[in-house]
This record gives C-alpha cells, sequence and structure tokens, in this order.
C-alpha cells in the first residue's frame, strides 16, 4: 500500500509542477499579447486556459482518494493537503495570464498600454515567468531554500508595482482614464501572480520542515 500511495504521490506532484510550467508559459504569452498588440497569442492564452482547469480538477480529485483510500498521517498528510492548496494557486496564475491576455485582446488593434511604460510590463513579464518556474522546480525537488529564494525575488516584482503608481501619478500622464485603469489592473495581475508562487513557495517550506515561515 505504501509504495502505491508513493505513485499516486508522485503524480500529484508531477501534476502540480506542470501546472505552474503551464501557468509561467501562459504569463509569457500574455505579455508578449500585451506589448505587442498580438491578437492571436492573446486567444492562444485565453483558450488554453482550459487545459489548466481540466488539470486541477485532475489534480483535485487525485488529492481526494489520496485523502481518503490512504489516510496519510503527519508529514504524508501535509504533503497531500499542501499539493492541493498548491493546485488552486496555479491555477489562478494561469488565471491571472489569462486576464492579462482578455485585456490585450479587448484593446486590439491598439496596444492596451503606453509606449512609456513597456518596459515596466516587460520586466514584471519576466520576473513573473522566471517565480513560475522556480515554483515548478521546488515542487518537484522540495528544496526549503530554493523555495525561500522565491520570497526574495518576489521583491523585485512589488517594487515594480509600486513605482507604476507613480507614473500613473505624475501630472505629466496625458493617455486618459481608460488606460490609467488598464495599467492598475495589469499591474496587479503580475503582482498576485508572483505571490501565488511566493504561497506555493512557503507551502514547500512548510511540506519538508514543517514550520510556517515568516511573511
Amino acid at each position: 500500500m505504501r509504495t502505491g500511495f508513493q505513485e499516486q504521490l508522485d503524480g500529484l506532484t508531477q501534476t502540480l509542477s506542470d501546472m505552474c510550467g503551464l501557468a509561467g508559459a501562459a504569463m509569457e504569452r500574455a505579455t508578449q499579447a500585451l506589448l505587442q498588440a498580438d491578437l492571436v497569442t492573446a486567444e492562444q492564452v485565453i483558450s488554453d486556459h482550459e487545459h489548466l482547469a481540466a488539470l486541477r480538477t485532475q489534480a483535485e480529485e487525485a488529492a481526494f482518494i489520496l485523502l481518503a483510500l490512504q489516510a496519510p498521517v503527519a508529514s504524508d498528510l501535509r504533503l497531500v493537503v499542501g499539493s492541493m492548496q498548491s493546485v488552486a494557486d496555479s491555477e489562478r496564475m494561469g488565471g491571472l495570464a489569462l486576464h492579462v491576455a482578455k485585456i490585450a485582446r479587448r484593446r486590439h488593434p491598439e496596444h492596451a498600454v503606453p509606449e512609456e511604460v513597456d518596459g515596466y510590463f516587460a520586466e514584471m513579464g519576466r520576473i513573473a515567468v522566471e517565480l513560475s518556474a522556480c515554483a515548478q522546480e521546488v515542487v518537484l525537488s522540495r528544496d526549503p531554500e530554493k523555495a525561500a529564494q522565491i520570497s526574495r525575488d518576489d521583491e523585485a516584482m512589488d517594487q515594480l508595482h509600486k513605482h507604476l503608481f507613480t507614473v500613473l501619478m505624475d501630472r505629466e500622464w496625458d493617455h486618459g482614464v481608460a488606460s490609467a485603469v488598464d495599467i492598475t489592473l495589469l499591474g496587479r495581475f503580475y503582482e498576485r501572480f508572483a505571490d501565488h508562487a511566493v504561497e506555493i513557495g512557503r507551502r514547500v517550506i512548510f511540506q519538508v520542515t514543517g514550520e510556517t515561515p515568516e511573511g
């Protein structure tokens, strides 16, 4: 029975890792669609999200089976329950990439963001993809040190998010209210994407050590 449990748990872990990778790929494409007013790529992100949602359902069903049939305790229980929570985080990451793509689609053929803030979103997109890749890796490796690094790397995203507000509040901003609203929403989408990656890293630390890392 123990062998069966481990195989099922490994399958759940692999699905979670795959979901982190898919969320990162979605955000990479969504950022491309945003910066290049690329409708085809935006539509791809939107249609591909169904696969990520299906994986969430599949992973949650696998976790429930583990809980119901294997009755895990202690560290094994932390792994199963933590994986269920991280599955939800990874699917939400993909959902945030979906929101970015939808804004790009709504503003097409115009660019959703003015050229003067392109650099911010290019960098936020790069950081988001890196954080999702780190989450994908630590889910498999269960390395608490690398998991903790996700939180430290998130600081750069937080700084970019804050700086966007200084740009919007500048008296020389002349792109209108609609553009300001889009930028505010987009900044929040990237920031929340990173926050979910941080939560996955924090959960890995708890799964391995039994201790909740400080916020």
